[in-house]
């Protein structure tokens, strides 16, 4: 029962101090990226809450498939973070971007190279 009473607790404290954080995006690549060279695309979303938040890998445009995403995870400041990660080959006439909504906002933030 203690320990019933100690989660409800917890969890409503971390409501109450928990408040909207917009979040912070980083878009990188796991190797430099050179034209026509397979590579990663990665967008790394951290320092947001609530956790409800969508992130989507475009090429162009247009949502690169079979892209792979981590578990939400939280930190002690009840900010989470997520990773999110595909294959991808790039080529100078291609935009690369990472579109993230969070609180009914969309934000693009473009991959550049960092050859």
């Amino acid at each position: 029962m203690k320990a019933v009473i100690g989660g409800i607790l917890f969890c409503v404290i971390g409501t109450i101090m928990a408040k909207d954080s917009l979040p912070k995006v980083e878009v990188y690549s796991r190797t430099p990226g050179f034209p026509g060279k397979p590579n990663t695309l990665i967008c790394h979303v951290s320092q947001f809450y609530p956790p409800v938040i969508s992130i989507e890998l475009l090429k162009n445009g247009v949502e690169i498939p079979g892209s792979k995403q981590t578990d939400l995870a939280f930190e002690q400041n009840w900010q989470f973070h997520l990773t999110k990660n595909v294959a991808f080959t790039p080529a100078s006439s291609d935009t690369f971007t990472c579109r993230v909504t969070h609180l009914g906002k969309s934000n693009s933030h473009t991959w550049v190279s960092d050859m």
